[in-house]
């Protein structure tokens, strides 16, 4: 074999090995957490610098001040993290203990939320509580976490009886549809369609039959359309969808902007902060079509980059479930998964033009602060469950122990020190 075809199978072998090396961390124990927490830090500060670019023409026209808006996002992310990080740390008992509890919190709150002078009506939706200091907190994003931790526990308990599948959705499926029912009564179908999934996936993994699926699906799909057709604006959102060019200085103006902002980016985007779009040609900037800022400033690498990182944190949660001995949490994340994945895909989708607006946040990225805590919260709970991994908890108690070993023999040697210098100082 010559000298030349030897150094390409020595590079190749080379090559191989860094992959394998690589591909490796993925086996680690601890690598779903590392992952998860990595993507959820990546979206947090991509949304933060994109709250604060998209928002500064906005805020700065109402309060004066550039950094308005953008306080209030990081004041949330300041709530959030360290809420994250304190739920990560949590034990498996904490999570079903806590489920119930969440659960009436969250329903008293839907509640309340529709009395008038205590729920907030803002563009014909009725979904927030005013709170002091300019904030207002959005119930329905405590539904979805409540949900998710309730429904798995109840599912979880009724793991027996899951060869007679009434005995198991009937206490699920009448409290899920009391979330899902007054969510729709104040006006948020958006909301709406991010439970139906979270529903779905849990009673798919319970074994409920298809059929079940095909008859509840197609009620709820009367439902929304029923509730689309009666409420005029919902209807102009649909007609905008289809046609957004009849009415290009209405209706159809956020839309065509938001494409408008998507081609100006290009590849590589105008550059962060020369958005012209957010100079009021686009309403909603800041919020429901950030990711139209994204592509204009950051081109279409940065769309792709945060649709790759929704993505990555789906397949992370997709390995959490798969490696937990624990119906529970197998449960949960999925139901976390499914509202995080679909919400990404129902704001991406309006923005693109390929689905209606519906006025539903992008996780972790949009501006809003309950949407942000209670994400981060959902995220942390996730956190927690990777680290309940077979592998990965045995690792954490063989690493606690081997800490506590430490502490000992620095222990034992500084208290030898210390009767060696009084035997010293006696002699």
């Amino acid at each position: 074999m010559s000298s030349a075809a030897t150094s390409r199978l020595r590079r190749r072998s080379r090559e191989g090995s860094d992959t394998d090396r690589k591909l490796a961390f993925l086996d680690h124990p601890l690598a779903d957490y590392t992952l998860l927490l990595i993507f959820t830090l990546a979206l947090l500060g991509i949304g933060l610098v994109m709250v604060f670019s998209a928002s500064s023409v906005e805020s700065i026209a109402g309060s004066g001040s550039i950094f308005s808006q953008f306080q209030k996002q990081f004041f949330a992310a300041l709530i959030g993290v360290p809420a994250m990080l304190w739920l990560s740390r949590r034990p498996l008992h904490f999570f079903v203990r806590a489920a119930p509890i969440l659960m009436i919190v969250a329903l008293v709150l839907l509640v309340l939320v529709l009395i008038p002078g205590i729920g907030v009506n803002i563009g014909g939706q009725q979904n927030w509580i005013r709170m002091p200091g300019g904030f207002n907190l959005q119930p329905s994003e405590i539904g979805k976490l409540a949900l998710a931790l309730w429904g798995a526990r109840l599912l979880s308990m009724r793991s027996g009886s899951w060869d007679n599948w009434r005995a198991v959705t009937l206490p699920f499926l009448p409290m899920a549809a009391l979330v899902v029912v007054l969510v729709l009564l104040e006006g948020d179908v958006g909301t709406a369609l991010v439970f139906m999934p979270m529903i779905a996936v849990m009673l798919l993994i319970v074994g409920i039959p298809l059929r079940f699926f095909v008859a509840t699906g197609s009620v709820l799909l009367l439902l929304i359309a029923y509730m689309s057709l009666t409420e005029g604006y919902r209807m102009q959102r649909f007609a905008t969808w289809l046609n957004p060019e009849a009415d290009p200085t209405g209706a159809g103006w956020q839309v065509i902007h938001g494409r408008m902002a998507l081609a100006t980016g290009g590849w590589w985007g105008v550059g962060l902060g020369a958005s012209r779009e957010k100079w009021g040609s686009l309403p909603e900037a800041h919020n429901d079509f950030i990711f139209a800022i994204i592509g204009e400033e950051l081109g279409l690498i940065g769309t792709i980059l945060v649709m790759a990182l929704f993505l990555f944190v789906g397949l992370v949660g997709i390995r959490i479930a798969r490696r937990t001995h624990s119906l529970f949490v197998r449960l949960a994340t999925v139901a976390i998964v499914a509202w995080i994945v679909t919400q990404s895909v129902i704001n991406i989708g309006a923005v693109i033009g390929t689905m209606p607006v519906t006025g539903v946040p992008l996780p972790l990225v949009s501006y809003g602060g309950t949407s942000l805590v209670l994400t981060l919260c959902a995220m942390g709970v996730l956190l927690a469950f990777a680290r309940q991994e077979p592998a990965a908890a045995a690792t954490i108690r063989a690493r606690a122990l081997q800490r506590r070993r430490m502490k000992r023999v620095s222990q034992v040697r500084r208290a030898g020190h210390g009767a060696d210098r009084t035997a010293t100082t006696a002699q």
